[in-house]
């Protein structure tokens, strides 16, 4: 059994101490919580500590706590040359202490409170600084997820990047969506088929492929009519920047 310290309690750690529950391979024989309550219904108390010294010995910690704490967390680690990684998509390797080896176990996916995610189809990108080391990261990924990726650095933070276009981005064009809903008095459920239908378009055609709508058309007469519409001036200032992305396919405005 490969044995695990997670350190931190919050949405990702606390879905990462469920996914590694159900692994025969793994076991989390302790978690760091400032807050035992956060994480009491997930693991035995007894294997909660608030004391960075009183960390039990392990193969693996996991550092997965906000990414401005990682270095400092780090840095208070008590022990040296043991395996350490943090799961950020934008916090460099070098951002932990170098008195433990280091690597990056970064799961690319969104992470909700009370809201069950299936781990076995979560890419896992993974960062080292040696070979066995990597080797041990993959055998943990791969007791949890089918998809398991090796990732330095610059394509980690590419991958961050491009995640927050496609999924807080487009949350937040929902949100406005919804907004629109609200104030003319109409169900956001009438969007939701639509909301289905476009992203599972782009699992079997590319994202260029799959745009339609008004501006691929340049369809002048709707993008007008619906400027007019948009009173807010901040929801009309957000579709024209990107009704002319989308004319431009992306390039410079």
């Amino acid at each position: 059994m490969i044995k695990i310290v997670i350190i931190g309690s919050g949405n990702v750690a606390q879905h990462l101490i469920m996914a590694f529950a159900k692994s025969k391979e793994i076991v989390v024989s302790q978690v760091f919580s400032r807050r035992k309550e956060t994480i009491n219904h997930l693991i035995d108390s007894k294997k909660i500590t608030a004391d960075f010294n009183d960390l039990a010995e392990a193969d693996l910690y996991i550092i997965s706590v906000s990414d401005d704490a990682i270095s400092e967390v780090s840095s208070q680690l008590a022990f040296e040359n043991r395996l350490v990684v943090h799961t950020s998509g934008s916090v460099a390797i070098d951002s932990l202490d170098s008195k433990n080896r280091k690597g990056v176990f970064y799961p690319l996916q969104t992470f909700s409170k009370n809201k069950a995610v299936d781990f076995s189809t979560i890419p896992i990108c993974l960062e080292s600084e040696n070979e066995s080391d990597y080797e041990l990261l993959e055998k943990v990924a791969q007791s949890i997820s089918k998809n398991t990726y090796k990732i330095n650095g610059d394509q980690r933070k590419s991958l961050h990047v491009a995640a927050v276009f496609v999924n807080n981005f487009v949350n937040h064009l929902y949100h406005i969506g919804n907004e629109i809903c609200i104030e003319n008095k109409v169900s956001f459920d009438v969007l939701k088929p639509l909301i289905l239908e476009t992203a599972n378009k782009v699992l079997s055609l590319s994202p260029k492929d799959a745009q339609t709508g008004p501006a691929i058309r340049n369809d002048k007469h709707t993008i007008e009519a619906h400027l007019d519409f948009l009173t807010n001036e901040n929801q009309a200032t957000l579709y024209k920047l990107l009704t002319q992305s989308i004319q431009k396919n992306g390039k410079e405005l």
